[in-house]
């Protein structure tokens, strides 16, 4: 484990924690590739998951592409540190201690911290929000965005996770929002998106209706299980809860997307209903992003690991 101050060198192989943008990271380079071709920084999902399954799974064949990767494990999740207390952050002067503008701000002092001149973000789920909103603030330090299994509309994620719910317990659908926005006073924002998600987990709790959702079959999702345990980093609920408070489900990333002059490039699983084909369709459309859809879930590498990595490999070639 290294503690190390940010260098203009690319940094060698190895694990890292570093205090970047007032927080503990904890993240590991792989692989010894050429200097000037842009790294792979991996931002996964949850928000509050960690980066070891997806190293785990795919480590040894991401080394094969011929670059180096990053496994990043985002503030407040995994290994990094905890969160900052929230009266803390505030006597400190940086009250918002998660938040976008936050995380994406992360990822560019880990790129500087790399001694990278360009990153190639690669996000998943949550993940994918931070890696469109890097290339879209950060065009040219962005050498193209991977997304895979995007969220980016959260208040019709919601509205999806309801729907589905209502239908796997057979029980009325019935959308909150009509109600809560006739409550609602003139000028103020009803929330939705977080009035939806709290209809839909009490029809069916959020894991078993996340895992009808995104598994194609009891098998994969096992499999990522076991590797859950195994990593004992189970939890991310602080995280969860804290971009709960800061209004996470009423955020609509979509009016942003058209603003993103970076190449971007969607793969999916067709049978991810979280994602595919309502998020997803979003950033096609609005950001211009080449779709690969794959016969998988949400985790598409662990239902098919080849026909990911091809589609990885063409996404990072094309």
């Amino acid at each position: 484990m290294r503690a190390m101050t940010a260098s203009s060198e690319p940094l060698p192989a190895g694990i890292y924690e570093a205090h970047l943008n007032g927080a503990d990271l904890y993240f590991e380079v792989v692989g010894d590739a050429d200097p000037d071709v842009p790294p792979i920084v991996y931002l996964h999902g949850g928000p509050g998951y960690n980066a070891y399954s997806f190293r785990e799974l795919l480590g040894d064949r991401l080394e094969d592409l011929g670059r180096r990767v990053v496994y990043l494990d985002q503030r407040g999740s995994g290994r990094s540190g905890a969160l900052e207390d929230t009266e803390q952050a505030q006597q400190a002067g940086h009250a918002d201690t998660l938040d976008l503008d936050t995380l994406v701000a992360d990822v560019e002092e880990l790129r500087e911290f790399l001694g990278a001149e360009q990153i190639v973000p690669l996000g998943h789920g949550f993940g994918a929000l931070m890696a469109l909103e890097y290339a879209r603030r950060y065009p040219a330090r962005t050498a193209r965005a991977i997304v895979v299994s995007p969220w980016v509309h959260y208040p019709a994620l919601a509205l999806t996770l309801l729907r589905e719910a209502a239908a796997i317990t057979g029980k009325t659908f019935e959308d909150p929002a009509p109600g809560l926005r006739a409550r609602t006073p003139e000028g103020q924002h009803p929330p939705i998106g977080a009035a939806r998600v709290e209809a839909a987990f009490g029809l069916l709790n959020a894991r078993d209706l996340l895992n009808a959702l995104q598994f194609v079959d009891a098998p994969s999702r096992m499999r990522l299980e076991f590797l859950d345990v195994e990593s004992q980093l189970l939890g991310g609920g602080e995280m969860q809860q804290a971009l709960v408070n800061q209004g996470m489900w009423e955020f609509e990333y979509p009016a942003f997307m058209s603003e993103i002059r970076r190449p971007v490039f969607v793969i999916a699983g067709v049978h991810d209903r979280t994602s595919y084909p309502e998020q997803t369709d979003w950033v096609v459309d609005l950001a211009g992003g080449d779709l690969t859809v794959l016969d998988a879930g949400h985790y598409p590498w662990l239902d098919d690991e080849d026909a990911f990595m091809e589609a990885l490999e063409e996404a990072l070639t094309r």
